[in-house]
């Protein structure tokens, strides 16, 4: 398997930076010590060609060689774009369902004041419903019975492709004691942002769609 950073991946990475600076290409060699001719040999021919001079210019965008070379860890999803000859097809319920699994990370939109907000939580599917727990006052508690939308996806950052699913239905507390003991032995229940959340919300889809991003 060979390791080797693609130097034209990594070309780019440098341009991406450059522009968020706001640094021109001969700003970025004169801020690195170098010739802009010399920078732009540097790039075409990568990072082992000049790992001091690599250096140099991670440290003028105020960045690092291994950020430089295999991308930032913690960036947002999409950030290798789509893979060739890209289709969006739509999912049935069965599909819908198959995909979100048995828990996961999911965000919840809610109907407030002056405008929907959208917040990430970790579910589970329970009985052909999504649930999750919140805080009695938290961010992520709708009103009883408000109608709410749920949303999972996923991106393969490799293959450029990915799937959403989009659930709509009223949100409801759950407030019977062996139902409550019982979501809170089901795999994925404990709350990702610790602390207390005894309140848990139970959505019934009344609608569940999905699309599915595919590459040739």
């Amino acid at each position: 398997m060979n390791d080797t950073p693609d130097p034209a991946v990594v070309a780019r990475r440098i341009a991406e930076r450059r522009e968020q600076l706001g640094l021109s290409e001969e700003a970025l060699a004169h801020q690195a010590s170098m010739a802009p001719r010399y920078l732009r040999c540097l790039l075409d021919a990568g990072p082992s060609f000049d790992p001091g001079g690599f250096v140099r210019i991670a440290a003028a965008l105020d960045s690092t060689p291994e950020e430089l070379q295999s991308g930032r860890a913690d960036a947002p999803p999409g950030q290798g774009g789509p893979g060739p000859r890209p289709r969006l097809l739509g999912l049935t319920e069965q599909e819908c369902w198959k995909l979100v699994g048995s828990h996961g990370i999911g965000r919840i939109a809610l109907p407030v004041e002056p405008g929907p907000v959208v917040l990430p939580v970790n579910y589970v599917v329970d009985q052909g419903c999504f649930a999750y727990r919140t805080g009695e006052h938290g961010s992520a508690l709708p009103d009883e019975g408000a109608a709410v939308a749920f949303q999972v996806d996923h991106i393969d950052e490799y293959l450029g492709r990915g799937w959403s699913v989009l659930a709509l239905g009223p949100a409801h507390y759950v407030t019977d004691p062996a139902e409550l003991e019982r979501l809170a032995g089901l795999p994925g229940a404990a709350p990702w942002a610790g602390g207390d959340r005894p309140r848990w919300v139970r959505i019934r889809p009344e609608e569940i769609t999905g699309r599915q991003l595919v590459t040739a």
